[in-house]
């Protein structure tokens, strides 16, 4: 391989990636790799293209200086485990460290930065104080491919703004993420199922508001589900509830009505006295949440329509699970959805984030699912039908 998505010969050529790594840690223990191996493959391309592979990335949320709690560190001995090769780590971002890393790089060798965010300029929403920091990044390189597809939806130095100043390329993950939004959203095979599960009902009005005129089916479970509920009269306990949200639910639930699209709710609700208190869990109808009850997963009946719904599907887009999985007591609704997607003929996509998670969480064989996004936020705002700022800086 001598060229890589149209930036011409590589070898011997300093490249910047940006790569979405940010894994969740216990410690310095990495509890889900996905998205580290979902970069490997872009990574050794260019590695065995010949390319001196100058890796940037981020790690939770640091406050735009070094804190230990959030080093890549850990990151990078996993990447050099999975690339079968030496992953050289940078301990600072674009100081002396980075520019000594960077300069000892032979042809087909990797540097990893340290988190990027370990520097204000990453996220700066000054311009010229990002753009400061993008200088910094891009003098380390000669080119740069976008490979991170977690944080396309920032406007962001290591995201956006090296782009401007870089030869750049779409890596072959976030042309793969882009590939697939979009046959979800430009004439989709039909049946067309969504399932949207997590927290809040707020945060995926967006998708709802733009997938009712494409789906023709929306199932909706999760904490979400309970502001659906109390807008259709019903008591809901103390289940998650965002009262401000009820006559937007209302309108969604009219609209869909006008269009002919199906909006499927749970009948029965797996409710405990508590959070986390698996011992009270119990299955009551949807229709009788008691008023001092918790709602924390669709009930068993719920789960058998929900994958009814989907057994027909040719197209499903699954963002958020049905209940707090991470507990056992409350992990079957997530499991039920997750199992009939593997048996969709035709697309399946988990849409990252805690969905992506509860895949892997309970054991499923992530090859079974037509695609599984490294990005939640950002597979959102693309169904929204929202401008990626750094997907339209690669498109010149």
């Amino acid at each position: 391989m001598t060229e890589f998505k149209g930036l011409g010969e590589v070898s011997g050529k300093r490249v910047l990636v940006r790569s979405d790594l940010n894994v969740p840690l216990d410690g310095t223990t990495i509890t889900d790799d996905g998205r580290i191996r979902a970069s490997v493959p872009t990574i050794k391309a260019l590695a065995d293209a010949g390319a001196r592979v100058v890796v940037t990335a981020h790690l939770g949320r640091p406050k735009g200086e070094p804190d230990p709690a959030y080093s890549l560190a850990p990151v990078a001995a996993r990447l050099a485990e999975l690339l079968g090769a030496p992953v050289a780590f940078a301990t600072d971002t674009v100081g002396a460290s980075a520019q000594e890393t960077v300069a000892a790089l032979g042809d087909g060798q990797v540097a990893l930065l340290e988190n990027v965010r370990f520097n204000a300029g990453e996220t700066s929403k000054d311009d010229a104080e990002r753009g400061a920091f993008a200088d910094q990044l891009a003098a380390l390189a000669d080119a740069f491919v976008s490979d991170g597809f977690g944080v396309v939806h920032r406007k962001q130095a290591s995201v956006y703004d090296v782009a401007q100043r870089l030869p750049h390329a779409m890596g072959g993950l976030v042309a793969t993420e882009i590939d697939v939004l979009r046959r979800l959203t430009v004439d989709p095979q039909r049946p067309y199922v969504v399932v949207l599960g997590g927290s809040k009902v707020s945060d995926k009005l967006g998708v709802i508001d733009n997938l009712l005129g494409k789906a023709d089916k929306l199932l909706i479970g999760g904490g979400m589900v309970f502001t659906f509920l109390k807008a259709d009269g019903l008591e809901v306990g103390k289940s998650l509830l965002e009262e401000d949200q009820l006559d937007t639910v209302r309108s969604y639930q009219a609209r869909a009505k006008e269009l002919g699209v199906e909006i499927v709710l749970p009948t029965d609700i797996v409710v405990a006295d508590s959070f986390g208190d698996e011992a009270s869990a119990r299955v009551v109808a949807a229709t009788d949440i008691p008023a001092d009850a918790l709602g924390l997963d669709i009930g068993p009946e719920s789960g058998k329509a929900f994958a009814a719904a989907l057994a027909d599907a040719r197209t499903v887009f699954w963002n958020g699970p049905m209940g707090v999985f991470e507990q056992p007591a409350f992990a079957e609704g997530t499991r039920a959805v997750a199992e009939a997607l593997t048996h969709v003929d035709g697309l399946s996509v988990v849409g990252g984030g805690d969905s992506a998670a509860a895949v892997r969480t309970l054991g499923f064989d992530e090859s079974a699912f037509g695609h599984i996004s490294t990005g939640g936020g950002a597979s959102l705002e693309y169904l929204e039908g929202k401008e990626l700022p750094g997907i339209t800086v690669l498109e010149d």
